[in-house]
């Protein structure tokens, strides 16, 4: 579980960050990452798992999976960011996609601010 200073939660962070972020893509996921210029003591993360994916069931055991790999990388990503991870197809496992697309993610940003 996230703490709640770094849940992304009011739906026009969402859309600014998905519209305005850098942008990394795979198969099955595409992370968009953006400056958050109003708490830049956290980042905050927001996950999208539409009904495409899979049936309730599905999608909220992809969210807790995505969770628990954003927990172990908070201290990774700046403070002042917002993250937001877009499920594009369901597998078995997320971590390998995920660990490398927030490296690429985190570069584009840098790179871009």
């Amino acid at each position: 579980m996230l703490p709640t200073k770094n849940r992304l939660r009011a739906s026009k962070d969402f859309a600014l960050t998905t519209k305005t972020g850098v942008r990394a893509t795979s198969l099955s996921l595409v992370l968009y990452l953006r400056a958050n210029l109003n708490n830049p003591l956290a980042p905050q993360v927001g996950l999208i798992v539409n009904k495409s994916v899979g049936g309730s069931v599905v999608r909220h055991r992809i969210s807790r999976q995505l969770r628990h790999l954003v927990a172990n990388e908070l201290k990774n990503i700046p403070p002042n960011t917002q993250l937001v991870i877009r499920v594009l197809r369901n597998q078995p496992n997320f971590q390998n996609e995920f660990n490398e697309l927030l490296p690429k993610a985190l570069s584009k940003f840098r790179a871009n601010t």
